[in-house]
């Protein structure tokens, strides 16, 4: 074998060698890297209908926060049923849909929650949240968004005031049968808390809206939260955003 050719294959042998290696290195860095425990929405082994834990949207220190433009610590003194009905009124007004109107407003510490229903119904249109320190009034995120079969066009980006952000589309054929009934709604939430809120329980009644159900949550017969479910698959979905509850209005 002549010596050029040698030198060639002793080069070409080093440098096989050195991409195995790299090979090698790489292969078994990829292997050591944590991977991510995915659980996608609706998997909980061994049990009936899915439960969505803790929420999603509006996590505590979330994608949405306990509060608008502000910085964690910052604490606002709570609305009153008056201040966050008169808000979520005007936001209502801005819309220009006359057959809606506020059934309920619950406080909380983080945030008021308004339940706006049909007039001609009913039925649940959708839910409102007002910010305790600018007043703004914005959909809930969360079911309200996901799972609202004729109120659910939204416009996710920034926050929404005075009505600005709501698309104003409804989907007029959108209908409120659903296949999980009010009472399996509840027994679908009972179980939930069961699991994860030992101790609490439903409210007597499931709020129904097109395409799911809201529940308030009881311990010893106070209300302490609210949680939701999808009217088709009963999935679960509790509402980890509105802090601790100080007092409601009455349903109209």
């Amino acid at each position: 074998m002549n010596k050029v050719l040698k030198i060639t294959l002793m080069v070409i042998s080093v440098l096989v060698l050195s991409g195995g290696a790299v090979f090698a290195g790489w292969t078994i860095a990829s292997s050591r890297q944590p991977q991510a425990n995915v659980l996608t929405a609706g998997q909980y082994p061994g049990r009936g209908p899915g439960h969505m834990m803790s929420g999603g949207y509006g996590m505590q220190g979330g994608m949405m926060g306990n509060r608008l433009g502000v910085g964690p610590g910052t604490v606002f003194t709570p609305l009153t049923v008056s201040q966050a009905e008169s808000a979520a009124q005007v936001y209502l007004n801005a819309l220009n849909l006359p057959d809606l109107e506020i059934a309920e407003v619950m406080i909380f510490d983080n945030n008021a929650y308004v339940r706006v229903v049909e007039k001609s119904t009913s039925i649940g249109a959708f839910e409102l949240l007002v910010d305790p320190g600018s007043l703004a009034v914005y959909p809930e995120h969360g079911p309200n968004m996901m799972w609202n079969l004729k109120y659910g066009g939204l416009n996710h980006a920034g926050m929404m005031t005075s009505g600005s952000g709501w698309n104003n589309t409804v989907t007029a054929n959108a209908s409120a049968e659903m296949s999980v009934t009010a009472e399996q709604a509840l027994q679908y939430a009972q179980v939930y808390l069961d699991d994860y809120l030992p101790g609490t329980s439903t409210a007597a009644d499931a709020d129904p809206f097109y395409g799911y159900y809201t529940i308030d949550v009881q311990r010893a017969g106070n209300t302490i939260g609210m949680l939701s479910v999808n009217g088709f698959s009963g999935q679960v979905f509790y509402h980890t955003w509105h802090g601790n509850f100080i007092e409601m209005s009455e349903d109209k």
